[in-house]
């Protein structure tokens, strides 16, 4: 009997519409022989599926169930596609524990954590994981320019602390710009990072619960046509994505062995994708994410072909992973 799988999409950040490609893709990607795909949009001011009419019908948050033409739908597995809150940040996935139904992503304490910069570099730092020095603010704080600048240095990255796809980023050069960057970054977070600039070969690299093992994805090379790999070079094609990295082995060793470690040491399940930036032939974490990209544009759909994992198969083993667990 097929399983109803219902994929989650939207969201309630500024990603909502990647999020809403990459749960597209996963809808015209999953097998019709072994489920009854549902696309699920969540908004603010609505939960709703979408049928391929594009009509709407409203979602039960007391069980998550949706009624259709006088049949009630209920769902065996949930496919997480919602980057950003609340899909990446652990309050659906609280939601679904709660339900006690199976979804694709990570529990709620690891999204949580992933999804707040400051919290997951300060976690992993006494497992011996490289990050760049950084100095916190919050949204109140006295900004002490000097301060900032006698930590971190110049040039330095301004990031909202719990925000993806390089929303609330800037990459500020003079003193004189540090506040304006400061200011776009609380326009996405009430909490931001600022980060030492690491001059250096950045890299992506996926690792996924794939068939009961941790698998490591091929490394791809991040080269960005802009200043860094910020919205346009993500999903806007102004940067090169190549898979795999043209790195050497012994750094890409150091790479896979970092990422495997960071997504044991977190008890991950489901996909993560985690970025790194070389210094002195060691990589330096950046960020972790637990609801990667799913587009065609995006990284891990790139690696988990090059590893000769096809989407749909890449699809079915998340879904078989969190039914099984």
């Amino acid at each position: 009997m097929k399983k109803n799988i219902a994929i989650i999409m939207g969201g309630y950040s500024s990603e909502y519409k990647i999020s809403l490609k990459s749960g597209n893709v996963v809808y015209n990607t999953l097998d019709k022989e072994k489920y009854n795909a549902y696309r699920i949009h969540i908004f603010k001011d609505k939960w709703v599926f979408v049928n391929d009419m594009e009509e709407e019908f409203l979602i039960d948050k007391n069980n998550f169930s949706v009624l259709v033409n006088e049949t009630t739908i209920t769902f065996d597995c949930v496919f997480n596609a919602i980057h950003g809150s609340p899909g990446e940040d652990g309050f659906m996935q609280a939601y679904f524990e709660l339900l006690n139904l199976p979804q694709t992503s990570c529990s709620m304490y690891q999204a949580a954590l992933t999804f707040n910069k400051r919290d997951l570099l300060a976690t992993l730092k006494p497992y011996g994981i490289k990050t760049a020095e950084s100095y916190p603010l919050n949204l109140g704080d006295v900004v002490d320019e000097d301060a900032i600048i006698a930590k971190v240095g110049l040039p330095c990255f301004v990031k909202a602390n719990k925000a993806g796809s390089s929303f609330g980023i800037s990459k500020v050069y003079k003193k004189e710009d540090l506040q304006a960057a400061i200011d776009n970054s609380f326009k996405e977070d009430n909490e931001i990072i600022i980060e030492q600039f690491l001059d250096g070969v950045e890299v992506s690299v996926g690792v996924i619960s794939y068939k009961g093992e941790t698998l490591v994805l091929p490394i791809t090379e991040i080269i960005s046509e802009n200043d860094f790999f910020d919205y346009e070079a993500k999903y806007e094609g102004k940067s090169q994505e190549i898979t795999p990295a043209r790195i050497s082995e012994d750094y890409a060793t150091k790479v896979r062995t970092e990422a495997k470690k960071i997504y044991e040491i977190l008890g991950m399940k489901g996909f993560s994708r985690s970025e790194f930036i070389a210094k002195n032939n060691e990589p330096y974490l950046l960020e972790v994410n637990t609801v990667p990209g799913l587009t065609k544009e995006s990284i891990l759909p790139q690696q988990a072909a090059e590893a000769g994992i096809s989407l749909q198969d890449l699809f079915s083993n998340a879904i078989e992973e969190a039914l099984k667990n």
